[in-house]
């Protein structure tokens, strides 16, 4: 068993790479192998957004706060909200992040496939992301 204490983590500034405005991701888990789930909440100011990307064994997201968006390759700008669930599958090219207004934080949780969790893609316009 292990337990890591609350504020036991730094937070990190969401790199300008992978996130359009202001986004801290506060470390949650990483399991040691054989397990290779990890998990972070991430916290988006308004209008803070990823950029497209993919995950090779898919992604969850428990909203916790606020108002977000989210969208997957070919669907429609979808809101969430807290208690809402989701899941993006093996591969599927998507974002996610804040509403224009509203603040959002949500706990992702991806694993890991040969070292690597998520491949980043480009930046999602203003128009894509609907501002």
């Amino acid at each position: 068993m292990n337990i890591q204490r609350a504020g036991s983590r730094p937070s990190n500034k969401g790199p300008a790479d992978w996130f359009t405005g202001a986004v801290r991701i506060d470390p949650l888990f990483s399991a040691p192998a054989p397990a290779r789930a990890a998990g972070a909440a991430v916290t988006f100011e308004p209008g803070a957004r990823t950029a497209w990307h993919t995950h090779p064994l898919g992604q969850t997201l428990i909203v916790t706060a606020g108002l977000g968006r989210v969208q997957r390759d070919g669907g429609p700008v979808e809101e969430i909200r807290p208690g809402d669930v989701v899941w993006f599958a093996p591969g599927e090219r998507h974002w996610h992040g804040a509403s224009p207004a509203t603040a959002m934080t949500h706990i992702a949780i991806q694993e890991m496939l040969d070292d690597k969790a998520v491949d980043w893609l480009e930046h999602v316009s203003d128009a894509e992301y609907g501002a």
